[in-house]
């Protein structure tokens, strides 16, 4: 992936690669990757730095294959309340986890990658852009099964907000056709965008 270089971003961006490569299963390595090209075409779309947008998606998931134990204790680090859903299912944390081992083990300050980093799991009312794309990359990466030709297609005329909608209330739908709890912050982040 040609990146350009944001205050050293190519050797960040390798150094948290390797990582996650060391750490992660090889599908769930195979995943970030995508999510990463995916966050990085999607900046050069909606006019977004591709090198963070890339950065934020390689890190999102670097925290996935910890243990629960080890998941809560680092997310506990970025001093919010963990959710009654969050409690239930302490992997859900993985990217508050994420965001702080970024801040901490690889000195990341960017607010908007730490954000984007943070949120992409359930998404978050008043999220940056980046924020946006990283959560919808997440959702939308090739590797998907939801990924045919036909839904792609109906996504490529979408602005920024009106993918996260479309994307988010696909996702609401599927939870709630299998009966899953569906995160009050998503829910929140719906009915914002649909109040636009």
């Amino acid at each position: 992936m040609d990146t350009e270089d944001f205050n050293g971003s190519s050797a960040l961006i390798a150094r948290v690669k390797d990582y996650a490569k060391a750490v992660l299963t090889k599908e769930r390595y195979e995943h970030l990757v995508r999510v990463a090209e995916t966050a990085f075409r999607l900046c050069k779309k909606y006019g977004l730095d591709a090198s963070r947008g890339y950065l934020a998606a390689i890190a999102h998931d670097m925290c996935k294959d910890m243990s629960d134990e080890k998941i809560a204790a680092l997310a506990r680090e970025d001093g919010k309340a963990i959710t009654p859903l969050e409690a239930q299912k302490l992997s859900l944390l993985h990217g508050r986890a994420a965001a702080v081992m970024l801040r901490v083990d690889f000195g990341v300050t960017d607010n908007d990658i730490l954000q984007a980093v943070a949120v992409h799991t359930f998404g978050e009312e008043g999220m940056c852009s980046l924020s946006k794309v990283v959560y919808v990359a997440d959702k939308i990466e090739p590797g998907r099964p939801q990924m045919t030709k036909a839904y792609s297609a109906s996504l490529e005329s979408l602005s920024l907000d009106e993918l996260v909608e479309k994307v988010l209330a696909d996702g609401i739908a599927y939870l709630k056709k299998k009966g899953c709890a569906v995160a009050p912050e998503s829910e929140r982040l719906l009915r914002s965008l649909n109040c636009r």
